[in-house]
């Protein structure tokens, strides 16, 4: 049985026909559907390129191929490409297909109606919570209030009317947007063994320069880069001597830099760009002292658990999956600079303190290493096809 699977993430594609990423969904993230599902076609934004750099990722391969959508950026050039979408997602939906949408998502906003009208099942990932997403702050758009409206009820319904959900958190996204059916929490963090330090960061004395490394998008402000830069700025007019790294990209990243430079302290915090997930990042990580991500938003995230598994101390603001990362003194509330300011100080200027959160922050990345989480995503894969294939043999 072939898997339908709609997702937000762009790809590149080069004239060999092979489709590529920068950052996540590889190859290798698709092998889990392959463990049920005999093929994989993802439905996603594609760009047609020449080439693309050494060390992006390829994402197509045996048993897996891509339905190219046409790409576009936001609600707006959706709406303009709407019938273009909707021509390509029908058409690659089989009526023997098991589908599966990662969500919140416009593509599968268009395709779950269309499912329900022929009463083809379907199952839903939930990533992330649209309503954080279009929280005052997070994003600047003057319709910002109407989306968060709408897009939140419009997850509800498709949640709702699931066969089958599987969230990325264990409670938070449970409980704003329940599946009245089947519905498990699994993280879809990918954390090999061998991501993992075997210790603890030790009690360091010796910190002359602290340094802090973020990790996030810059294509939308809901990850919050501005506050951090605002907070990191007021820590030192206050005398701590920090340098803050900040890995991503976006169409916000120029304004960002000259944020830094408004601030004065452009000489502080370098935005290194978009580097390759894996050992590059890796690298940064393990350079840095503490990680911070103070989102407007957040499903359970992965930059922040992959921190974790490296032994470093994180702050992180108090939404999403990230409570179920975090205990209560390591958190601030989203958008509030001089909080968050207040919190780093206090973590940078107690040695102890980081030690005891390297630790408990490995301890908590145990949780999540891949070979621990792969069997309950296998259940809810079977699950999927099994309901599917009832389905097809009643019609």
């Amino acid at each position: 049985m072939k898997v339908i699977i709609t997702l937000e993430h762009r790809f590149d594609r080069t004239p060999d026909g092979r489709v590529w990423t920068q950052t996540t969904f590889p190859y290798s993230f698709w092998q889990r559907y392959l463990k049920v599902f005999d093929r994989v076609c993802v439905v996603a934004r594609i760009r047609d390129v020449l080439s693309v750099d050494s060390d992006w990722q390829l994402a197509s391969g045996d048993m897996v191929s891509f339905a190219a959508i046409p790409n576009y950026l936001g609600p707006v050039q959706y709406l303009r490409k709407i019938a273009s979408v909707k021509q390509v997602v029908r058409a690659t939906v089989g009526p023997n297909d098991a589908i599966i949408m990662r969500v919140p998502s416009q593509i599968s906003n268009d395709l779950q109606p269309y499912l329900k009208r022929n009463n083809h099942p379907y199952a839903v990932e939930v990533v992330a919570d649209p309503y954080d997403v279009f929280a005052p702050g997070s994003i600047d758009h003057p319709l910002r209030p109407l989306f968060q409206w709408l897009f939140p009820r419009t997850l509800r319904r498709i949640c709702a009317n699931a066969a089958a959900a599987v969230y990325v958190t264990k409670l938070a996204l449970q409980q704003r947007y329940p599946c009245t059916n089947f519905s498990v929490g699994v993280s879809d963090v990918v954390l090999p063994k061998d991501r993992l330090v075997t210790e603890p960061r030790p009690v360091r004395q010796d910190l002359d320069v602290v340094t802090l490394v973020y990790v996030g998008t810059m294509s939308q402000m809901y990850k919050a880069p501005d506050v951090l830069i605002k907070a990191v700025a007021a820590c030192i007019k206050q005398g701590l001597n920090l340098q803050l790294y900040m890995l991503g990209d976006g169409q916000y990243r120029s304004q960002l830099e000259a944020l830094a430079a408004a601030q004065d302290v452009g000489d502080r915090i370098q935005l290194l760009g978009q580097l390759a997930s894996g050992d590059a990042v890796q690298t940064q990580l393990d350079r840095s002292d503490l990680f911070v991500l103070a989102s407007y938003q957040e499903g359970l995230p992965r930059a922040m658990v992959e921190a974790m598994a490296r032994g470093l101390p994180c702050i992180g603001s108090t939404v999403g999956g990230i409570p179920e990362l975090l205990p209560p003194e390591d958190m601030v509330v989203p958008g509030d600079i001089d909080a968050l300011a207040r919190k780093i100080r206090e973590v940078v200027t107690d040695p102890k303190r980081m030690a005891r959160m390297s630790a408990r922050n490995l301890e908590k990345a145990r949780e999540y290493r891949d070979d621990v989480l792969q069997q309950q995503r296998t259940d809810f894969y079977q699950h999927v096809r099994d309901c599917t294939e009832a389905w097809v043999a009643s019609k």
